[in-house]
């Protein structure tokens, strides 16, 4: 699944839309009929959730509201600053476990498994591109909790946001390979066991196994056990363990 260009709009408008008072949702121009900044953003998310973002429109959101798309713009100035909200917004409402005095791993572990299920229950959200992220209340909220997870570690600054980079952008590329597998179920009507099956004749036919002995033996394998060329599971349960590996080894180092 390509990634969704997520364009930065207003910069000045979307940090003012983003720390909003509570309450101060509504616009001075629009027309009295109890729209809010919020609403719009629930109504934008709940879209995207079931439809994908292929479907967010403002013309859509405006349908799903029950208004013009005019009417929509008096509450939010574009596309780009309403995902904005959005994001922020799913980020505010992330259920986030007390995991102080838990060990460091657990913590850790926490952190990932929070994002994961951010995905699975936004997936959208895996095909925004990282950078230059809305940095809104819920960002922040969220930074602050997960950099608590390295607090204490024996990690300089740098290395906390580092650390939670690393494990942010690996939960991401599984949610986004995730994606990309079901897609393909999807397209084809067929598991990756089926297709791979259907397949298997074809390939056989191409393929010498005495001329890629390695790509022949670790693929068999790798395919059996995973019933397929990728599992989502074994890839994050697989890399997760590796990250903290890696992670305790930095922790080990001489000072």
């Amino acid at each position: 699944m390509a990634n969704e260009r997520r364009e930065t709009g207003d910069p000045a408008r979307t940090l003012e839309l983003l720390w909003r008072e509570p309450g101060h949702g509504g616009s001075r121009r629009g027309p009295r009929q109890g729209l809010t900044v919020d609403a719009v953003v629930r109504a934008a998310v709940e879209l995207a959730d079931t439809a994908g973002l292929e479907a967010l429109t403002m013309r859509g959101v405006a349908r799903e509201l029950g208004v013009t798309p005019m009417t929509l713009y008096t509450y939010v100035p574009g596309k780009a600053e309403l995902l904005a909200l959005m994001l922020d917004a799913v980020y505010l409402r992330m259920p986030r476990g007390d995991h102080t005095g838990a060990p460091w791993r657990t913590r850790v572990e926490a952190v990932a498994h929070e994002n994961r299920d951010l995905y699975g229950r936004h997936p959208w959200v895996a095909t925004l591109p990282t950078a230059r992220p809305p940095l809104g209340p819920g960002l922040m909220t969220k930074y602050e909790h997960e950099l608590a997870a390295f607090d204490g570690l024996g990690l300089d600054d740098v290395e906390m946001d580092a650390a939670l980079t690393l494990l942010l952008n690996f939960v991401q590329s599984v949610a986004r390979a995730t994606l990309d597998t079901r897609a393909a179920a999807r397209d084809s009507a067929m598991s990756d066991e089926q297709w791979w099956a259907a397949n298997e004749p074809l390939l056989a036919k191409v393929f010498d196994p005495a001329r890629f002995p390695l790509a022949a033996r670790v693929g068999s394998a790798a395919g059996a056990a995973q019933q397929g060329v990728y599992s989502p599971e074994h890839a994050f349960t697989f890399g997760l363990q590796r990250i903290l590996d890696g992670l305790a080894h930095l922790m080990d180092r001489p000072r």
